[in-house]
């Protein structure tokens, strides 16, 4: 019997039966399913991948393109090494029809292929050294109060990050190649591809050739994560997409939670503006059995659409936001809320989308922390806490780098960031009916009263600045 140290912030259990919860402290559980021999092996598979950083990560800036048929020979996720390189990576392939079987997440925790195969491979890199930090080792506690808010200890984890290339007063900026992106990563920090099932059904593929014409969508590990499982899910990731939502990416990313078939893992997505780091497009997700203090949010109804797609907006929460549910399909849902995201990016108003309860409820959480800091509105105090309120802030889950931070770490602390971090009532009013305007196009069965759909949406308004 093999045993390995797990902390609270995600401790596997293969099968899911279990629904694992959190523990203060560390505690020692056996991964179930594992035998010796597997773990023993567990280097096996990464040592087809020698842990070598790229080229470009090295500084040196050149056009892999036209590399020999062999590639760079640093197993990189360019052309040179990914096409002309005749790489082979895992392929999990879903079925874009698979059917629910109408329950809440809430009442089943089912076996899925899709999460043993992630969060096996997850554990692999974690036990070879892939991350800049063990988080099965750092203090997570939950804190007392209506919210029940998760903090985790991760001391020193910006110090690894890698910086931010960009401006934060735009949402929409060019891909520019010259800075780092997913391309210039190593083969050794695949998870899998992620593909639509050409046979209508799961599989999973161990070697699977990547085709000279492929645009894979990779699920790669977060070299810094801040819960089990932490990964990102790069749609069409040859194509070099900025951060920027656009329908069929959504739909992929919707697919993926869908796929785990378990209320434990989420998606997340940054825009450019709410502290996504990386301009090159890409969605975060992990695996945290414990609930979201959004997700158990009391809720509004103020809109329900032609499609079925039932809008509601959050309450007694200190992030105003809305929430996106229902429709006849996980196409129409996807389409819904991605419509509303892509209003939002082209009028320059950052925000975060939080996938969860297996793609079933999305939560779009507009904010303007960024621009506060740039106006020298936020204090001394918050800035020197180095807390970026991206999507697992805004739900409720804070990494925190500093001990004394994460030792006086309170109910009342946390949410008056929080209110600092949401827009105003009123800003958030305007930008509510903002966006029914916009999803009008689509056919609005029934708005609540209250739902205001006037105005012309401009992010620099004066008079949404209040």
């Amino acid at each position: 019997m093999c045993w390995l140290l797990f902390s609270c912030t995600g401790t596997y259990d293969k099968s899911h039966q279990n629904a694992l919860k959190p523990w203060i402290g560390i505690k020692r559980f056996r991964l179930s399913g594992w035998t010796q021999r597997e773990l023993e092996s567990v280097e096996t598979r990464h040592q087809e991948f020698p842990t070598m950083m790229c080229g470009n990560q090295e500084g040196q800036v050149g056009n892999n393109d036209e590399s020999g048929g062999g590639g760079c020979g640093r197993n990189c996720l360019s052309k040179c090494c990914l096409l002309q390189g005749g790489a082979k990576l895992p392929l999990y392939s879903f079925s874009k029809s698979a059917k629910d079987s109408g329950r809440s997440s809430e009442e089943r925790v089912p076996h899925s292929l899709f999460l043993d195969r992630l969060l096996k491979v997850w554990e692999e890199c974690r036990l070879i050294g892939l991350f800049h930090h063990d988080i099965t080792a750092c203090e997570t506690k939950i804190l007392p109060g209506e919210h029940g808010f998760i903090v985790v200890l991760v001391e020193g984890r910006d110090l690894k990050k890698r910086p931010t290339e960009f401006g934060l007063d735009k949402v929409l900026q060019h891909f520019d190649g010259r800075k780092f992106n997913f391309t210039k990563i190593g083969q050794e920090e695949v998870v899998f591809r992620f593909e639509e099932s050409e046979t209508n059904e799961a599989q999973y593929l161990e070697h699977a050739p990547v085709m000279a014409s492929a645009c894979p969508n990779v699920i790669a590990i977060n070299v810094s994560p801040i819960a089990y499982g932490h990964v990102l899910l790069i749609p069409r990731m040859l194509d070099c997409m900025p951060q920027r939502i656009d329908r069929e990416s959504f739909l992929l990313a919707m697919h993926m939670a869908r796929e785990a078939q378990n209320p434990y893992f989420r998606v997340g997505y940054n825009s450019l503006g709410a502290f996504a780091t990386i301009n090159h497009l890409h969605f975060q997700a992990y695996y945290l059995t414990e609930p979201f203090p959004v997700e158990k949010a009391p809720t509004q109804r103020i809109a329900t659409l032609g499609s079925g797609v039932k809008i509601s907006q959050l309450l007694h929460y200190p992030v105003r936001g809305l929430v996106f549910e229902g429709g006849s399909s996980l196409e129409d849902l996807s389409d819904v809320i991605s419509s509303a995201c892509i209003f939002l990016q082209d009028n320059n108003f950052p925000y975060n989308a939080l996938i969860s309860d297996s793609g079933k409820q999305i939560f779009l959480l507009p904010q303007w922390y960024a621009e506060k800091r740039a106006q020298g509105k936020v204090s001394q105090e918050i800035l020197e806490k180095q807390v970026n309120p991206a999507v697992w802030e805004l739900g409720g889950h804070f990494a925190l780098k500093r001990r004394q931070d994460y030792e006086e770490a309170s109910e009342g602390s946390i949410c008056s960031f929080l209110e600092m971090v949401s827009l105003s009532e009123e800003r958030f009013a305007a930008m509510k009916g903002y966006i029914l305007g916009a999803l009008a196009g689509g056919g609005v069965k029934d708005i609540m009263e209250g739902a205001q759909r006037d105005g012309k949406f401009v992010s620099n308004d004066p008079s949404c600045k209040n």
